[in-house]
């Protein structure tokens, strides 16, 4: 086998690697993804494998230094300052090819990965604005990288939907994954909203809860739906092609709904909807959106 017939194989490994470990690991965005046109599909699952594997930095390092050095390898990666094999990591080598391939500019790779570092601290949240734009860096850059994708790095339109379908996502996916982050020592609530309410650090790590975080995460339900409104509203522009990026957001509602009920309670309870009623909504909207 010639070498670039190895480099295509070892490619082709690279790809259906990040098409496993984004079904398992984020299972809407997989989801989503299988209503995108197939040859744009490899390229969005490295796109999200690369998200998946910078999130769980905190969760494969020993400490926040160790999770520094992972977070900096992965900017060297993307920047080709990174020493040895970098393509031996296929997720490495897939969303390489992806920025290769579709044209995309790196810095919004860097700045994910910057808004990461946080992770790996257990410093609350402090402002709602610090919440937003952490999310801005990552779940809005995803969306907005998805778009570009599917229009091979042409302008998609809708930067402004982006940011604002990003918000709305990424609040909601942190508010699901409040147990979990809470008894790891994470707290992505804002300091300034739990606060207000009377509720403490120790209240939400050691798990105490109460009225006051319930009130501190209804706050955040409608910080993420207005997002969604301004998400609505400010649509318009994206073209068609790019309009599958946006899919993973038909599943917010149900989420938000399932966090309204009566008992729900923020540390402890697991918020999923069924697969098929995701399915379902996934496409109802792509029939929508053409």
């Amino acid at each position: 086998m010639n070498a670039a017939a190895t480099a295509e194989t070892g490619l082709a490994f690279a790809f259906r690697h990040c098409e496993e470990l984004v079904r398992a690991g984020d299972p809407d965005r997989y989801l989503a993804t299988l209503f995108a046109p197939a040859a744009f599909r490899p390229h969005l699952f490295a796109l999200y494998a690369f998200s998946l594997t910078v999130a769980r930095v905190r969760e494969a390092a020993s400490n926040p230094m160790a999770g520094e050095i992972r977070l900096q390898w992965w900017r060297d990666a993307l920047q080709g300052e990174a020493r040895g094999d970098v393509r031996a990591n296929p997720v490495a080598a897939a969303v390489l090819d992806a920025i290769t391939a579709r044209r995309l500019v790196r810095q919004p790779f860097v700045d994910l990965i910057d808004a990461r570092v946080f992770d790996l601290y257990d410093d609350p949240m402090p402002r709602l604005n610090d919440l937003e734009g952490y999310c801005g860096e990552t779940a809005s850059a995803l969306f907005r990288l998805a778009s570009l994708i599917l229009c091979d790095g042409a302008e998609p339109g809708g930067a402004a939907a982006a940011g604002h379908a990003g918000v709305a996502y990424g609040i909601t996916g942190l508010l699901r994954a409040l147990p979990w982050h809470a008894r790891a020592g994470q707290i992505y609530i804002p300091a300034e909203i739990f606060r207000s309410y009377g509720v403490t650090r120790e209240d939400i790590v050691t798990g105490r809860g109460g009225p006051g975080l319930r009130r501190a995460c209804a706050d955040l339900r409608a910080a993420a739906r207005r997002h969604l409104t301004a998400f609505g509203e400010a649509r318009g522009p994206i073209v068609p092609a790019a309009r599958p990026a946006f899919l993973p957001l038909a599943v917010v509602e149900g989420y938000l709904a399932a966090m309204e009920r009566p008992a729900y309670d923020p540390l402890n309870t697991t918020v999923e909807t069924p697969r098929w009623r995701r399915l379902w909504r996934l496409w109802r909207t792509a029939r929508a959106s053409g």
